[in-house]
């Protein structure tokens, strides 16, 4: 009877002991479900609704921080930038702007210089972030680059202010020998002395504005609106023509060769004023009783044949650095020569606006001492007109900029010399 009593004792105890574990533990699972988890706090959605679409379309770069800074949304300009780096924003001054708008809630902007990545030249990023509150929790930042636009301001005070010195040196000697001819009026000869440098200085005044015109021109109008096929050689015969009279002042042979049956599709007066740029430019940086070759002919490409015109010259060369800026507005290899032969600075810039309209390119070799070779590769006029004919998604964009190479020409390019018209 004993030993049932005891059975029966320990039996309850065991089912009371049960009873409790199982209620300890169904509590615990509850609060355990109840719980977030790593993969919950991931899934569960955290920015409002419709954020993430409109973050998708904005063309600033966009990053979304949460209250810890962990970065909850990137796009992919931001990756870009390099403003995300592991999950976290890696700029300090957007960090903690971002730290104090969480903290008062108030929108603030500020510009930074931020270095290039990939780059050792110490090349800076111009941007400017604002930062935002997105709800209770969450910051925005959106950051704008700035780069490409502080550039074109640069280039444009540049450009002012070139034109500026450029105007003011010829106005200036034009004021000067008036009041000089003034007081030498009972002199003559002086007078006349006077009014040569007039007349001198007028014509340098004149071809920098028709250069100006010339360049606004070609930067704003569309040249294949009006296009036609343009013979090769009959660009050259002007071109030639054009500066016939400096080269037979400084007897510079001047020969043409390949240039028959060969047409180019485009503006005929843009492309008569680049090509005679290049012969003006050949001609008066050559040395006395030396040669300047005109060869032309026919390339094939992917996109379509080219024509291939290369201006060589004896002349002075140019240097590896003065090579990537002489397509640049009012730059000078050599200011004082250029002044000294009536040069404004232009006549390169206009080539490559000229080539980069009608679809090609003008590139340069050169060697100091050795001269330099300038060659315009433009469409043909059969390929060039068949090209403008299709759906603007076709055409190639990559033909359409202009750049200096230090690649040695092709030898075959001259090969066409060896029969060549000779004007002296």
């Amino acid at each position: 009877m004993d030993v049932n009593a005891a059975v029966a004792a320990a039996a309850a105890i065991a089912g009371v002991l049960t009873g409790v574990i199982a209620m300890l533990a169904f509590r615990w699972s509850e609060r355990d479900l109840k719980r977030p988890t790593r993969t919950s706090l991931h899934t569960d959605p955290v920015l409002p609704p419709g954020v993430d679409t409109v973050l998708s379309v904005l063309r600033s770069s966009a990053v979304v921080l949460d209250e810890g800074d962990a970065v909850v949304k990137a796009s992919s300009a931001a990756y870009a930038l390099g403003l995300v780096r592991g999950g976290k924003l890696s700029v300090e001054p957007m960090l903690q702007m971002a730290r104090d708008t969480r903290r008062d809630g108030e929108i603030r902007q500020v510009e930074l210089d931020l270095p290039r990545r990939g780059t050792g030249r110490g090349e800076a990023l111009a941007v400017s972030a604002r930062v935002a509150p997105l709800g209770s929790r969450l910051v925005l930042l959106l950051v704008e680059d700035l780069t490409e636009a502080r550039r074109i301001e640069a280039v444009r005070r540049d450009f002012v202010a070139n034109v500026s010195h450029e105007l003011k040196t010829p106005v200036g000697a034009l004021s000067l020998l008036s009041e000089a001819v003034m007081d030498a009026s009972d002199d003559p000869e002086a007078v006349q002395r006077f009014a040569g440098r007039m007349q001198i200085e007028a014509t340098r005044l004149t071809s920098l504005v028709q250069e100006l015109i010339d360049l606004s021109r070609v930067q704003n109008d569309d040249p294949l609106e009006d296009a036609e096929p343009v013979r090769v050689d009959e660009l050259v015969a002007e071109a030639m023509d054009r500066c016939r009279h400096a080269a037979g002042t400084k007897q510079i042979t001047m020969a043409a060769g390949g240039t028959q049956e060969l047409s180019i599709w485009g503006n005929r007066g843009q492309l008569a004023a680049a090509l005679g740029n290049l012969v003006e430019n050949a001609v008066n940086y050559s040395p006395a009783r030396t040669r300047v070759g005109i060869a032309a002919r026919r390339v094939t490409s992917p996109g379509g044949d080219l024509i291939e015109i290369a201006v060589t010259d004896q002349g002075i060369g140019i240097s590896d650095k003065d090579k990537e800026r002489i397509f640049e507005r009012f730059y000078r290899v050599d200011p004082a020569r250029s002044r000294a032969t009536g040069g404004t600075g232009l006549g390169l810039a206009i080539v490559k606006h000229v080539a980069a309209s009608h679809g090609g390119e003008v590139t340069v070799w050169s060697s100091e001492g050795q001269g330099s070779t300038f060659t315009l590769r433009l469409p043909e006029a059969g390929a060039a007109r068949d090209r403008a004919q299709q759906p603007p998604d076709l055409d190639d964009e990559a033909g359409h900029s202009a750049r200096s190479s230090a690649e040695s020409p092709d030898s075959t390019a001259y090969e066409t010399l060896s029969a060549p018209e000779v004007l002296p």
